[in-house]
């Protein structure tokens, strides 16, 4: 039986007890006090993903619009790539590198003027090529996400227990003083709500932030999908030019 909530409550029925945030967490019981500093720890840690995502996002999506700029305004692929140096700063301008780089080796073997089965063959081997970078780049930027989803529908529960925790404890007093009065179950009850709340304060801003980021996610995933298959259109009139 841990005394220490007892030990908050005086004879006489004042309550000496610090209903503070600080006073509550000191006051708690150590499993409670455990599941606190577990969920203030999620807590830190799903909002300093979350603005790492929400700051990348905006970061991708202006270069992604400077990039588009620069790739139709009419000028040469070829010199576009080697400005960029076969270093791409952003997912679309990786996509693009990385097509570009597989049509250079195959120009460079003579591949682009060879029948239309090798033609046909380079066509889809250079897709391929843009699709697997796509795969990549949103795997990269995917990264963390499960620990939103995982914060969102976990949290409330650990709270949860805590608040259970604490309300035995609010049991626990009582037994020991023989006394129901609220001098006696407050300090339980204040540790066991303020589990609860913890839980909240967890979850809510990872689910809102979780749908607010898969959303954007999935918008950008589209765009670096439209892109793609624009930039195929683009090398494969090209090889049927050169054929």
């Amino acid at each position: 039986m841990d005394q220490t909530l007892v030990d908050t409550v005086t004879l006489g029925g004042t309550a000496a007890m610090d209903m503070s945030i600080w006073g509550l967490f000191m006051a708690a019981d150590w499993i409670v006090k455990t599941v606190m500093i577990i969920l203030i720890g999620a807590s830190i840690w799903s909002w300093a993903i979350i603005v790492d995502k929400v700051l990348k996002m905006r970061r991708l999506s202006k270069a992604a619009a400077q990039f588009e700029e620069s790739f139709w305004s009419g000028g040469s692929l070829e010199d576009l790539y080697d400005r960029i140096g076969g270093q791409p700063g952003d997912p679309m301008t990786g996509v693009f590198t990385a097509a570009m780089r597989e049509w250079r080796r195959s120009a460079a073997k003579g591949l682009t003027t060879k029948g239309s089965d090798i033609r046909a063959s380079l066509r889809q081997r250079i897709e391929q090529v843009m699709q697997l970078s796509i795969s990549r780049e949103m795997d990269r930027l995917e990264k963390h996400m499960t620990f939103l989803a995982s914060v969102g529908s976990v949290a409330p529960f650990v709270g949860l227990f805590g608040t259970v925790w604490g309300i035995m404890n609010s049991f626990q007093s009582i037994a020991a003083t023989k006394n129901t009065s609220l001098a006696v179950v407050a300090p339980g009850i204040a540790e066991a709500l303020f589990a609860t709340a913890l839980g909240l304060v967890a979850a809510i801003p990872a689910v809102i932030a979780y749908n607010k980021i898969s959303t954007d996610l999935g918008r950008y995933a589209g765009r670096l999908e439209t892109f793609s298959s624009e930039f195929a259109s683009i090398l494969s009139r090209q090889l049927d030019e050169g054929g």
